[in-house]
């Protein structure tokens, strides 16, 4: 009877955005390649929000994977390019580029090897592996990365279940950035993830963050996650590498 006169908790008030951030680097904005944005308006809206909430600049990713996506440079420039004009027709001004999310299947290795993939800024790469279990060459594949003059960057750590901070600890020591999916800090992905997110900021293992934005609501995650401590942190003397993207 008396939690009826409970005070409701004050809602945390918030005077910062992510213009420190500049770069958001992983995103699924170029229309109809992906499970992002289906066409040109859904990605006009995306953008748009991510630009009110301060991002300056946007590396679009697009899944490659042998499966689902086979996305390659023709499909990649055709979306980026009918993205763009776009923009241009509504006086958007964005700096907008595109590399790619690859999965880690059994082309990856060879994509590797034959330089076939996309990167980002000085010669990042970015990739995502199983949420179902580690592939057990990802160690040798990152060496091979590294080999080839790439630097390579682990999308969202915090979302695969089998791994703790002691596996990514691991990982990192070989030469592989960590990116971390902001919205994992307002408990988007679940608590585990949630969890997870905080021990990597705690433990000064976040290289990357951004929106891995998809759809409306992941923009509208993205906006809610800035009042989260844990991000107040990571925004303000935290060694983020964004701003070399």
């Amino acid at each position: 009877m008396f939690g009826l006169f409970k005070k409701k908790e004050a809602k945390r008030v918030v005077n910062f955005d992510y213009s420190n951030v500049i770069t958001d680097m992983h995103s699924h904005v170029l229309p109809g390649i992906d499970d992002g944005a289906q066409n040109v308006e859904e990605s006009i809206f995306l953008i748009k929000k991510m630009m009110s909430l301060g991002i300056k600049k946007i590396i679009a990713t697009p899944h490659v994977m042998i499966d689902y996506y086979r996305n390659d440079a023709t499909s990649i420039g055709n979306a980026l390019a009918l993205l763009k004009a776009e923009l241009v027709a509504q006086k958007i001004d964005i700096d907008i580029s595109a590399a790619a999310e690859h999965y880690f299947d059994e082309t990856f290795e060879k994509r590797v090897e034959d330089g076939n993939v996309f990167t980002m800024g000085d010669n990042f790469v970015l990739f995502e592996v199983s949420f179902i279990n580690q592939p057990p060459n990802v160690i040798s594949v990152i060496q091979k990365m590294k080999d080839k003059g790439y630097k390579p960057i682990l999308a969202h750590p915090e979302r695969y279940g089998y791994m703790d901070i002691e596996q990514m600890k691991t990982i990192r020591s070989w030469g592989c950035d960590l990116q971390l999916n902001t919205i994992a800090l307002s408990g988007y992905y679940g608590k585990h993830s949630k969890k997870i997110a905080e021990e990597m900021i705690d433990n000064e293992m976040v290289d990357f963050i951004s929106s891995d934005m998809h759809h409306p609501r992941h923009a509208a995650a993205f906006e809610s996650t800035l009042a989260m401590p844990y991000l107040e942190k990571l925004l303000f003397d935290y060694p983020l590498k964004n701003i070399m993207l």
